[in-house]
């Protein structure tokens, strides 16, 4: 699209892209991974990966994107609503794959809500596979770390 520009993310992003994430129905970020401190230890940690879509120096897209050494993973992918089904999403994706090929990654992973139809849409048609043959877990390590769900009008993330 014309006038986005998808780079890598860097913390002087961090109020662009929280602004963002504060804007997408149904979204859940948590007090201390997403806070500024916790991003930047994520940025540091993944240098390059991670992306934004810039729209005249207003970030439009991200993507928080990591590995292990073994297994990459997308984190809190996302388009602003005025800007989606340009294309956006998927050259940021394509960006962090391309990235996380370079670092010799040959799986990638992402958790989308079952709520989300609009993200497992988007992932349907990029080709993805749904997983059917396991269990996620998830366990607290820090119960301060506050999950804050933005709202839809049905309140039905509650």
């Amino acid at each position: 699209m014309d006038n986005v520009v998808i780079r890598p993310m860097t913390i002087e992003d961090y109020d662009g892209v929280f602004a963002l994430w504060n804007t997408i129905k149904g979204f859940a970020i948590r007090s201390i991974d997403d806070s500024r401190e916790g991003v930047e230890v994520f940025l540091k940690r993944n240098p390059g990966i991670s992306v934004v879509a810039d729209y005249n120096g207003k970030i439009v897209g991200a993507i928080l994107c990591g590995h292990d050494g073994r297994r990459g993973c997308l984190y809190h992918v996302c388009v602003h609503a005025d800007f989606r089904r340009r294309g956006i999403g998927k050259d940021m994706v394509v960006h962090c794959m391309e990235e996380l090929h370079k670092e010799h990654i040959n799986k990638v992973s992402l958790i989308a809500f079952t709520k989300n139809d609009i993200g497992n849409a988007f992932w349907n048609s990029m080709a993805w596979t749904k997983r059917e043959d396991l269990n996620y877990y998830d366990f607290t390590l820090n119960r301060e770390n506050i999950i804050n769900y933005i709202q839809e009008e049905q309140n039905v993330y509650n």
